[in-house]
């Protein structure tokens, strides 16, 4: 565990951020590993169904997510007020709802996949591959809140290197199986998706039975788990809007998904293959804002609401500095990077091209992040919630539909980054008002 209280704001937050980042990469190489096993030696429309799965997998689990990073913000704020027996009765309650709640996601993933596939208008040479692939991933969702739930608990304790090792060690065992059950045992798909479970499962097991013998406030173990339901209500205060907001983002992204399947099989592989890029390289922002929440929510646990403004400055610094290097990076070798997933020229065009246009507002969606995760940290989530349905719901979605009409696919990629911009204006805005100072939950 480490406290944020004391000592250099910057230097506490790299250090936090940095496993963080580490560790979300390895996260991410789950489904990069996937998909450029499954574009190389199964196709690309086993591609376009890997793709086309994560926005209902996203859809389903994102309501559940954003409130459990409710509860792990808590978590922080019990852990800057140094509440032990709070901050034990938190994690119990977080854990025994995203049981129950993956149980949920689980039957309503296996219900209808097949008539969200439709809706979304997924081609019909890809539909089979995906709906094959989800419903097995769909499956295992339980051994994903698990891993997911103990590594947000552990950062709210300031810890963002216990979940890192554990990572690491997953995602090499999901390379390993990928390779396995697709070359040798020639599973296909089905075997990327096996592949995957077996790795959570694995990751969550070791975590679980490492932490209940290493670490002073863990002890898994259902016979003695209590649920507060005051805790609970706190965090549907802080965590629902967050829920409510992820799931809309969910839904903007099968609405994006349904704009891009209007052009194709190679357009949807090549969107697949970029949002993996996409989403490997904004990682930096999305950690430094997860580690500047964490930051604020302990200092504004502890009653240090001054460090909160020198966190911010350093965390916009430092994050702006490292994603310009990465948006330099991405264009100059964005080619290259789509060749990593798929051989065939048009999806490397259209890829390329989606990268170049995207990757070149990342200083935005840093700026944006790191706001946001101060906002978060505070317990204000309502606003944040509004702004970012907003920027996607009333500029993005519309933006993208109008674009497309007349630039075609490349009108979809620029409606991404006007989003993020109208999303960092309001999110500054809010800030500077400073409203937001009152949502401190203890």
């Amino acid at each position: 565990m480490k406290d944020l209280t004391k000592g250099k704001p910057s230097l506490l937050i790299l250090q936090f951020a940095t496993p963080m980042l580490v560790g979300n990469v390895f996260q991410q190489l789950y489904n990069i590993v996937d998909s450029v096993i499954v574009g190389n030696f199964i196709g690309k429309e086993a591609l376009a169904a890997v793709g086309a799965s994560f926005p209902i997998m996203f859809m389903l689990i994102s309501f559940i997510v954003g409130i459990a990073n409710g509860a792990a913000i808590i978590i922080s704020q019990y852990f800057g007020a140094k509440n032990m027996k709070k901050i034990r009765r938190s994690i119990d309650t977080m854990l025994i709802f995203l049981f129950f709640a993956s149980i949920i996601v689980t039957l309503a993933g296996l219900c209808f996949s097949g008539k969200i596939f439709q809706l979304i208008k997924l081609p019909e040479e890809v539909v089979p591959q995906a709906r094959l692939y989800f419903n097995i991933y769909i499956s295992g969702i339980v051994l994903f809140f698990g891993f997911n739930a103990v590594s947000s608990i552990l950062r709210g304790l300031g810890d963002s290197k216990t979940p890192l090792y554990f990572l690491i060690i997953a995602t090499l065992t999901n390379t390993l199986l990928d390779l396995l059950f697709i070359l040798v045992f020639k599973w296909g798909i089905a075997g990327a998706a096996i592949a995957t479970i077996i790795s959570q499962g694995g990751a969550f097991i070791t975590a679980v039975f490492y932490l209940n013998r290493s670490h002073e406030i863990f002890n898994i173990s259902w016979r003695k788990y209590e649920f507060d339901r005051h805790i609970f209500r706190k965090s549907l205060r802080i965590g629902l809007p967050s829920g409510l907001q992820q799931t809309f983002v969910s839904l903007g992204a099968l609405a994006l998904f349904r704009i891009v399947n209007n052009f194709g099989t190679d357009t949807v592989a090549a969107y697949s293959v970029a949002m993996r890029i996409d989403s490997l390289a904004s990682l930096v922002a999305m950690n430094f804002g997860a580690a500047l929440s964490t930051f604020t929510g302990q200092n504004l646990g502890a009653g240090k609401p001054e460090r909160v403004y020198s966190g911010l400055i350093a965390t916009l610094k430092m994050s702006s500095s490292v994603s310009v290097a990465v948006t330099l990076l991405v264009i100059l070798f964005r080619h290259n990077l789509i060749t990593i997933f798929s051989s065939d020229p048009e999806v490397i065009r259209i890829g390329a091209e989606y990268l170049l246009v995207v990757c070149s507002f990342y200083i935005v969606f840093s700026a944006m992040f790191v706001i946001g995760g101060l906002l978060r940290g505070a317990g204000a989530t309502v606003i944040p919630m509004f702004i970012t349905l907003l920027a996607l719901w009333i500029i993005r979605i519309p933006a993208s539909i109008w674009f497309s009409g007349m630039f075609g696919s490349v009108g979809i990629w620029w409606a991404i980054p006007l989003g993020w911009i109208i999303g960092a204006i309001l999110s500054w805005l809010y800030y500077l008002k400073g409203n937001w100072r009152s949502k401190v939950v203890i």
